[in-house]
This record gives C-alpha cells, sequence and structure tokens, in this order.
C-alpha cells in the first residue's frame, strides 16, 4: 500500500508540473551592441542538423542535398548519443544581427546543370528529398527553429521541423503542411525562402534586464515560415521555384528575412513549452494514462492479495496437520510442498541462464538509473543526445554487477567452467546487440545516412566494451566466485522425482503466453509515445510517468510470474527456473509484435531498406527487453521459491 500511494504522488507531482531547466544550461544573453564588462552576444548564430522523414529511416547531413553551407566555421563538438542518433550540427551562412529586423538578405545561389554529373546527383537528392518529405532541424540559442500554423481546431501547431519542398503528385495531390493550393501536376516546389520570427524576454522585472534595458534579451521561440520565391530579392509576386521531374538546367536562389519580437510573458526556463504541449502525436491524454495506472495497479493488488492468502493458508495447514495425517493425505493436497527435494535441482543450460541474467541485471539497473536522472531533468530536450549517453556510460561501468549476478547463480547451479561463465557474460549478450548495429551501420554507411557512426566513434565503443565494460565483468566476477555459495532451504535428492501428466493451462507454452500479457498491457500506452519519439521524430518528455510505468512493469512481472510458478509447483512441476525467465520475458514478443501494428498502421514506409532498419532496430529493442523482463521475473520467482521452502520443513 505504500508503494501505491508513493507512486500515486509521483503522478500527482507531475500533473502538477512544468518543463524546466536545471544546472548546466546556463542562458545567453543578447544585446543590440556590445556592452563593456557584460558577456551578452550582439550575433544570434544558426546552425543546421541533419534531415529526416517519416517515410524514411535514414536521415542525411544538410550537406547531402547540397544546400548553402558554410566550411570556414568549426562545427560544435557532438557527444557519443547524438553521434549514434545521426545528428550532425552544422554552422549556416544565414547570420542575425540582434534586434536588427531584415526584409530581404541574399544567401547563395545553387545552380544544376545538366553537362554536370555532380549537379544532375545533387538536383535528384532534392526531389527524392521533397518526394518523401525530408524536414530540416535548425537550432537558434539551443532552441529548434519550429513551423507553426493552425490545425483544424484552430490551435497553433508547431512542428521543430520544416520541408525542404514540396511535390505535386501526377495526380494532383501534395501534403497540406506544403500549402501548395493550385500547384501543376508532377511538380516540384522548392521552399528557398525562410522569414524567420525570433522572440525574446527584454528582462523588464528581472535582475539580469537592468544592465541591458531595452538593447537586451534572452530568446524565448524561434519560428519560421516557408516559401518558394524565385527571386534574389525576395520579391513576392516573382512566382515560385518550380520544376518538373524531366528538367535538369535549373537556378536557386536561397534568401531570407528576420524579425524580432518582445514577449515578456515566456520565461526562459519555460520557452520549450509552446514545443512540448504543441505536438498532437505526443500529446499525452491524461485521464487515459491515469486510468491505466489505476487499473494496472489495482490488477496487480488482487493478483498478490489472492496468492498470499492462498499461500498462507497452505502454510498455516501443513503446520496444523504436519503430525497428524500421512504422507498420501499430505501428496493429496499439498502438492508444491511435494517437491521440495527437486524444486531446487540445478536446470539444464545453467551456464547460459546464468549468463543472461547477469546481463539482465545489467539492463535493468543501467534503465533505472537513466530514468532518475531523466525525471530530475538533467537529460532534458535541450541536452541533445544526452539521454543516449547516459545509457551506454551507466551500462559500461555496471559491468561489475552482471560478472557478479552471473558469477553467483553459476556457482549455485554447481557449475565448473568459471572462464567460460566470465567470457560469456562479458561478450555474450552484448556481441549479439553490437553485432545487429554493426550490421545495420553497414546499410547506413552504403546509403550515406549521417546515422552511420564515423571510424573513431566506432573505435570508441569497441574501447569501451573491451576495455571497461569487460575487466568491471572479471572484476564483478571474481568477488561473486569468492563469495560463499547460498545455501538451499531444503535438500535435493539424488533421484529426481517423476513429473505427472499437467493439465493444459500448467503446461510451458500456454503459461508462458499468458505471462507476458499483463506486463504488456501495463506499458503498451507508453510504447506509442516512445516508438513515435523514434520513428516519427517527436520528443519524449514523459519521464515521470515513464517510470511510474517502469515500477509498476517490476511489480507485474514479478507478480505474475510468481502467481504461474506457484500454480506449476502445486502441480508437481518443479521445473521453474527457465519458465520464471520466459514467462515474464514473453512480453517482449508482445512488443515485437506491436512494432509489427506499428508499423503497418502508423507508418507510411515503402522502401526495403528503411524497412530492413525498421526491423533491425526493433529486434535490437527487444533482445533488450526480454533480457530485463525476464530476469525480473527471474529474480522474483526464486526470492519466492526460497521464501516458501524455508518455511516449511523439508525434511
Amino acid at each position: 500500500m505504500k508503494i501505491i500511494l508513493n507512486l500515486f504522488f509521483v503522478v500527482l507531482c507531475l500533473l502538477t508540473s512544468h518543463a524546466f531547466y536545471l544546472p548546466g544550461l546556463a542562458p545567453n544573453i543578447y544585446c543590440r551592441k556590445p556592452i563593456a564588462d557584460s558577456k551578452c552576444k550582439t550575433k544570434v548564430d544558426v546552425f543546421v542538423n541533419r534531415l529526416d522523414s517519416v517515410e524514411s529511416v535514414l536521415p542525411y547531413e544538410y550537406a547531402y542535398f547540397d544546400f548553402c553551407t558554410i566550411t570556414d566555421e568549426p562545427s560544435p563538438e557532438g557527444n557519443l548519443g547524438q553521434v549514434l542518433f545521426g545528428e550532425r550540427i552544422r554552422p549556416s551562412p544565414y547570420k542575425f544581427n540582434f534586434l536588427k529586423d531584415v526584409d530581404c538578405q541574399f544567401v547563395c545561389k545553387k545552380k544544376f546543370t545538366s553537362t554536370d554529373e555532380n549537379e544532375q546527383k545533387f538536383l535528384k537528392r532534392l526531389m527524392k528529398g521533397m518526394t518523401l518529405n525530408y524536414q530540416q532541424h535548425w537550432i537558434i540559442d539551443n532552441m529548434p527553429v519550429t513551423l507553426c500554423y493552425s490545425n483544424a481546431e484552430s490551435k497553433e501547431f508547431c512542428s521543430r521541423g520544416f520541408p525542404i519542398g514540396c511535390y505535386v503528385t501526377k495526380r494532383g495531390q501534395s501534403r497540406e503542411a506544403c500549402n501548395i493550393h493550385d500547384g501543376k501536376n508532377d511538380t516540384f516546389y522548392v521552399f528557398n525562402h525562410l522569414d524567420f520570427e525570433i522572440t525574446y524576454h527584454s528582462g523588464e522585472g528581472e535582475s539580469w534586464g537592468e544592465a541591458f534595458g531595452e538593447d537586451g534579451g534572452r530568446i524565448v521561440a524561434a519560428k519560421v515560415q516557408v516559401s518558394s520565391l524565385n527571386s534574389a530579392t525576395c520579391t513576392r509576386g516573382a512566382g515560385p521555384v518550380m520544376f518538373h521531374s524531366t528538367v535538369k538546367d535549373i537556378e536557386i536562389p536561397f534568401t531570407y528575412s528576420v524579425k524580432f519580437k518582445k514577449n515578456n510573458d515566456i520565461r526562459w526556463v519555460s520557452r520549450w513549452d509552446y514545443i512540448l504541449k504543441s505536438l498532437p502525436q505526443t500529446r499525452i491524454q491524461w485521464f487515459s494514462i491515469f486510468n491505466s495506472l489505476v487499473i494496472v495497479l489495482l490488477l496487480s493488488g488482487m493478483v498478490a492479495m489472492v496468492l498470499l492468502r492462498t499461500l498462507c493458508r497452505d502454510i498455516a495447514r501443513y503446520h496444523e496437520h504436519m503430525y497428524t495425517i500421512n504422507e498420501d493425505d499430505m501428496q493429496e493436497e499439498f502438492g508444491w510442498k511435494l517437491v521440495h527435494g527437486d524444486v531446487f535441482r540445478p536446470p539444464r543450460y545453467g551456464l547460459l541462464l546464468s549468463v543472461l541474467i547477469g546481463n539482465g541485471i545489467q539492463i535493468a539497473i543501467m534503465s533505472l538509473i537513466t530514468l532518475i536522472f531523466a525525471c530530475l531533468g538533467f537529460l532534458s530536450p535541450a541536452r541533445r543526445g544526452a539521454l543516449m549517453t547516459c545509457a551506454i556510460i551507466c551500462y559500461v561501468l555496471l559491468g561489475t554487477a552482471a560478472g557478479y549476478t552471473s558469477a553467483r547463480l553459476y556457482k549455485l547451479f554447481g557449475g565448473e567452467d568459471r572462464k567460460k561463465n566470465v567470457m560469456m557474460t562479458a561478450l555474450a549478450c552484448p556481441g549479439v546487440i553490437f553485432g545487429i548495429f554493426f550490421i545495420l551501420n553497414i546499410i547506413l554507411w552504403a546509403n550515406g545516412s549521417s546515422a552511420a557512426i564515423p571510424f573513431t566513434t566506432f573505435i570508441a565503443l569497441l574501447a569501451l566494451w573491451f576495455c571497461v565494460s569487460t575487466p568491471l565483468v572479471f572484476l564483478g566476477a571474481f568477488h561473486g566466485f569468492r563469495s560463499p555459495t547460498p545455501r538451499h532451504p531444503v535438500r535435493v535428492n539424488h533421484i529426481p522425482r517423476q513429473i505427472p501428466e499437467q493439465t493444459m493451462y500448467t503446461k510451458p507454452i500456454p503459461g508462458v503466453l499468458m505471462g507476458g500479457v499483463l506486463p504488456f498491457g501495463c506499458i503498451f500506452i507508453q510504447l506509442f509515445f516512445i516508438l513515435n519519439s523514434i520513428w516519427a521524430h517527436q520528443y519524449y518528455y514523459f519521464f515521470g510517468f515513464l517510470l511510474v510505468v517502469y515500477i509498476i512493469l517490476l511489480l507485474t512481472c514479478s507478480e505474475t510470474t510468481i502467481l504461474l510458478c506457484y500454480f506449476h509447483l502445486c502441480a508437481e512441476d518443479y521445473n521453474w527456473w527457465w519458465r520464471s525467465f520466459f514467462t515474464s520475458g514473453f512480453t517482449a514478443v508482445y512488443f515485437f509484435l506491436y512494432s509489427v501494428y506499428y508499423f503497418a498502421t502508423k507508418l507510411e514506409i515503402s522502401d526495403g531498406t528503411s524497412t530492413f532498419l525498421y526491423f533491425g532496430y526493433t529486434l535490437m529493442l527487444t533482445f533488450i527487453l526480454f533480457l530485463f523482463t525476464g530476469t525480473i521475473g527471474f529474480l522474483a520467482c526464486f526470492w519466492f521459491v526460497r521464501k516458501i521452502y524455508s518455511i516449511i520443513r523439508g525434511d
């Protein structure tokens, strides 16, 4: 009950909280002119990031489409998470002076001629990018440049990217976001003119604003409107830049305008609110989430109550009649007690099971630490790549926990090949994940995607694996094997007991199929938002709810596995080791099936490369979830079995 009340308290806090920043993200102050003894900036730098699309898994760098670029300025350094996510932040030739409005500024002109093969290659890329609706992602003052417009409900919708252009098909169809109503069929429209609107807080009423007055401020929003203008002077009546798929000679001028707007109602600490709250794909249904949490908590409580009451009654009846009934009567009524001499018999393939449990512990602790940091705000969307970086670093440093757990279990199973246990713990499961990732990276590299990690990053990952994680696994295994072997509550018989014929619901396969349903039911709502964040390129910031769901998932996996394990023991089936792992681990199978459903109904991916990449990444996530949920179920069942057989007298 205390855990349930704490969870509700967390949910209540989340429902009444707003976006915020934590230390480490210092605001920049801009001013119209340089001010002595101040660190205010007069130039507003614009950075470009990768381009992506919901119709393709392949992201590309900004220069891939031969837009206006700059090469004489250094690029900001990215962290490990940014590199793995394919983010490539580069400087751009778009430069603003703070509080200086610009009506029209020419940037560059791109020419594509039929006699130049390289220019034709870039033109084909540009047409393919418009066909697949690739979105540009720009950054101003660490804020994404957003494209805002009113949706069908007359509410402002802000997308953190804007299209490179629009394609009107041969049937005259175009996307609503393109805003092309009278376009010609089979025609490409390039959005070469950008109208920026920079909103700033002047600092009125703030201590930091006294030194700057009306000539200084902090940027709180960066919005853009796109248009197609075939004019280097931004003449609105010049007509759009358009061409057919057969055209090979074309010139595209790139221009922009910028306007600064003061708004003291928006504070710097809450400047991300208008982005996070206006995303229709990730707008959380508060009542639905809260209702689902209540249902799962009540269901988990009911399962725990039924199990504890039934088990306590069995133990009480056993102690009451232990000396008054004969062995036949006990065998007829207390099936789970009869297998006390076999319940701790070491499982087959104990080496593999110990390795899986060790790696599952590593993933479980890593995910918990990452979620806690995310809930505290240290891994907010403003810290690009911080979430993945934190997860990888935590996973590497938790090699000690994996080695220790695997060694202790393997020693408990009576294993003798300790070197093999340590090597498999350090290499087997990480090798599977890294192998899938390596194959996917080759495909990304072959397609010129920005998501393909550089060679230096690849070497860094190998160094983290072999030079940090593996030695920590050996260290943990060393202490695990040196620790005394846990004693079983009861002795193990020399001759295995024969397992009687099982009914349909106590057979292994039906039990495993049923075991993953309830844990999956408590996470599938969050899965939709997580998959949207990964594949629809939406921000995910509901880490508080995710932590609550994480805790509920732990409870649900534990209770479901314990309940089914108790039924199997009552049916005198003592082979619970592997079954407890697969019971809750089968949640990953339902996750994979849901991912297939999401791919078929929510995504518009059609090319083979993107499909292969999608299912490759999904398979990797499925394996990680399998290790995590399987480990939770096994440990809960292991504790339960030791607990009940330590209460009764096995002799």
